[in-house]
């Protein structure tokens, strides 16, 4: 067996395991549950509005969008958040030392983040589809839709998450790369219909990831007619796998010219330095 094949199955086994340990970790287990508890009370605080032009409920909209924003999030902050935690606590350093190591770790990180947004979506799908009216995946193209809409959104934003964590040495900055996060995602049409944002807002949206997942996710949880609320009247497939697609294969071109350099500059000195400044740091 090579290194390189090696490497793959270890990174592989290794993401399985941190996956199975966040189970295990009360933190972990929060986040989980957290966000979909919070679009819950959200999408049950709209009580009985609909969306405009039809009869499915606001909540379905919101719970919906909910699906593409964790995509977005997981792919893109979360991975970021890791990444500059295990730069600061010589997680990466360790496996830089070893042969074939950052492929192990890329393929370990991978594996991790699509068992737990695999979780993560079940979580945030399943309790509304049996509660809130109007919110169903819509059969057997819908579950197709929901699956290659999800794989696709993360092929598209991971690298947008690992090229922030490579840039950023300090995990407390994440907080301040969620702001413009969440400002994006609402000016999606995440939380309520994109035509109610100015033209101009709804024209560059269209640029960035987020508005394609929530598209995406409406269109496998919603029934046909709430594509007439849509900018261009109909779920874009098409037009969804293009976007994504595209933000993907420049993503995987661009990161890993980061996170190699990135790997290059760190030491056991530089990892000593960022866990003094940890430890002194207040709380």
């Amino acid at each position: 067996m090579n290194t390189t094949t090696n490497a793959v199955r270890a990174g592989a086994w290794r993401g399985w395991v941190e996956f199975r340990q966040s189970l295990t970790n009360a933190q972990d287990l929060l986040g989980y549950f957290l966000m979909p508890a919070v679009f819950l009370v959200i999408s049950f605080s709209v009580g009985g509005e609909t969306i405009p032009g039809t009869q499915i409920p606001a909540g379905a909209l919101i719970m919906a969008g909910a699906v593409g924003f964790l995509v977005f999030i997981a792919g893109g902050m979360t991975v970021a958040q890791i990444l500059a935690m295990e730069r600061e606590d010589g997680t990466l350093l360790r496996s830089k030392a070893v042969p074939q190591g950052m492929l192990g770790y890329f393929v370990g990180k991978t594996c991790y983040m699509l068992l737990m947004t695999t979780l993560g979506v079940a979580i945030i799908v399943v309790p509304p589809v049996l509660l809130i009216d109007g919110f169903a995946v819509q059969g057997v193209a819908g579950w197709f839709h929901l699956v290659w809409v999800c794989l696709l959104g993360l092929f598209a934003t991971v690298p947008i998450g690992a090229a922030i964590g490579s840039l950023i040495s300090n995990p407390r900055m994440i907080g301040l790369v969620m702001l413009p996060f969440m400002a994006l995602a609402m000016a999606s049409g995440i939380f309520f219909p994109i035509t109610a944002m100015p033209g101009w807002v709804q024209t560059l949206v269209q640029v960035f990831p987020v508005y394609w997942l929530g598209l995406g996710a409406r269109s496998a949880l919603l029934p046909a007619e709430a594509a007439q609320v849509e900018l261009a009247g109909s779920w874009q497939h098409l037009e969804i796998a293009g976007v994504l697609g595209l933000w993907g294969v420049v993503g995987f071109l661009v990161a890993p010219v980061l996170l190699r350099r990135m790997a290059r500059r760190e030491s056991g000195s530089r990892v000593a330095q960022a866990r003094t400044r940890a430890m002194n740091r207040p709380y």
